[in-house]
């Protein structure tokens, strides 16, 4: 029998619940912590802007035994992904693993000669720490919030303006009547001016540094599941570690991918009229398709054509007493400034000293399969494999990283080869696909088929593709079947 451990599992969002639940059923002591006081993560309502919804369709947003409710729509809603959640941990009576409003203060190497952490905790006011054996990071891409300022800013609000970060933005009746600037040009940031919008704001304006390609729900009419997750999409990408003979294949075919790239762009434009509002991208599609390109807010082209959403390419400069001044020199009224600035990446609790082998000098994470690394042991990471289809994603490193925690991989690797793997991957995010260099490195988009390829493989799967090859080449990930894959790695054996 596998030495039973006690597991910290840190988080409990979607990467929380899928790391306790595959812990949990190999037998180990699971203690989750999660400092709010409800299980959701960026879905638990109080962190929630207004109108939020899934990016991925509800059969590519879920675990792959508990699919989304039928009666759900084809993106959920935010309210609706935190039920689901709840379901998801209901079915598997995750919520006795996790202690609530419970926060991580530090993390250090045991003292009393065993392997693991010792955990320094805080909650209701008591600090207290604990031993583990092994600790889970599932505190995600989106886990504390950015936060930046810009001069003038205290004047401004002493007069009465408000600044807030996106997440902050749950109450939409505090922009009726008001000049509303957003900084930011992610799918958060449009969410947002759209509901401003919507909600009776004065003006709107969305300021963002450039302009990046984005994909509608429906690209031609077609649902774009149908067109960007495919396994045969994926191969026209510059993935990485190519074979001599890969590399030559791709070079034959690279003016018929050149094509279809340019294809896409051109239906992109048609179809949102990016020309007619300066927001045509400089960087083509291919090279820019990562966890960070946004699905187009339903109603934004629409409030672009009607003049009530002002785009402006620039930067904030300062507050001001007529409002706010920006880069490009113009100065707009301003009574609430909105920041959709994203979120810090890191994990604050761990000592310096494996910070400085975990994370390299240009911000890049040093993970072997984004989940560990050999420097830093008896840890790893749940839910920094950045995707487009978040849930599934997640659950398969957690059912990796417990089987790595317990040597139990089919190709349990050595530190050496986890080493020059991560070599291999910086290399190819640094030069041959700068792209990748989002979030840390850790984004596994839009290689999902390549990413469940090689962690299927560690684990042993008799099974790791569909019977119909048309399906798995021309068809998006399918959770269940993942499911039915996972089920096809061996046993554990006696330690």
């Amino acid at each position: 029998m596998i030495p039973k451990k006690k597991i910290a599992v840190i988080g409990g969002g979607v990467s929380g619940l899928a790391a306790a639940k595959a812990f949990d059923e190999k037998g180990h002591r699971v203690v989750g912590f999660e400092r709010s006081h409800d299980f959701g993560g960026v879905w638990e309502p109080s962190r929630s802007y207004p109108d939020v919804q899934t990016q991925s369709p509800k059969d590519l947003y879920c675990f792959t035994d508990h699919p989304m409710p039928e009666a759900y729509p084809e993106w959920p809603k935010g309210p609706q992904v935190h039920a689901y959640l709840h379901s998801y941990a209901a079915k598997h009576k995750l919520a006795r693993l996790f202690r609530l409003n419970t926060n991580i203060k530090a993390m250090n190497r045991r003292a009393d000669g065993h392997p693991g952490w010792t955990l320094t905790i805080d909650a209701a006011g008591r600090e207290w720490t604990e031993n583990f054996d092994f600790v889970s990071v599932c505190t995600g891409q989106f886990s504390d919030k950015n936060i930046i300022t810009h001069p003038g800013q205290e004047g401004f609000v002493a007069r009465g303006g408000q600044v807030m970060h996106s997440s902050e933005y749950t109450d939409p009746s505090v922009v009726r009547g008001k000049d509303v600037v957003v900084l930011g040009g992610s799918k958060s940031a449009t969410d947002i001016a759209v509901n401003a919008v919507n909600s009776g704001a004065k003006s709107v304006r969305l300021v963002y540094l450039e302009n990046v390609w984005r994909v509608p729900y429906f690209v031609g009419g077609i649902n774009f599941k149908h067109l960007l997750y495919m396994r045969a999409q994926e191969q026209q990408f510059n993935q990485w570690g190519k074979s001599p003979f890969q590399r030559v294949i791709a070079a034959a075919l690279k003016p018929l991918v050149w094509v279809n790239f340019r294809g896409l762009e051109t239906l992109l434009k048609l179809q949102l009229g990016l020309k007619k509002h300066n927001m045509v991208p400089r960087t083509p599609i291919e090279k820019e398709v990562s966890c960070s390109v946004p699905i187009v807010t339903p109603g934004l082209f629409e409030c672009l054509n009607e003049g009530t959403i002002k785009p402006v390419i620039g930067t904030f400069d300062r507050y001001t007493e007529e409002g706010l001044k920006l880069n490009t020199g113009d100065v707009v009224p301003c009574d609430i400034a909105i920041l959709a600035v994203g979120w810090k990446l890191g994990v604050p609790y761990l000592p310096l000293e494996f910070q400085d082998k975990l994370i390299e000098s240009d911000g890049q994470y040093r993970v072997y399969r984004l989940s560990v690394n050999p420097d830093v042991p008896d840890m790893g990471f749940v839910g920094f494999n950045s995707s487009f289809c978040t849930v599934l994603s997640a659950e398969m490193i957690a059912n990796w990283l417990v089987r790595y925690a317990d040597g139990q991989l089919a190709r349990q690797p050595t530190d050496a080869e986890m080493n020059a793997n991560i070599d291999m991957m910086l290399n190819w995010k640094r030069t041959e696909r700068p792209a990748a260099k989002i979030y840390g490195g850790l984004c596994s988009a839009p290689f999902h088929f390549k990413h469940f390829d090689e962690l299927l493989a560690d684990m042993g799967a008799t099974m790791t593709k569909r019977g119909n090859p048309l399906a798995e080449q021309f068809s998006y990930p399918d959770a269940a079947a993942y499911g039915r894959f996972l089920a096809t790695t061996p046993p554990y054996q006696a330690s």
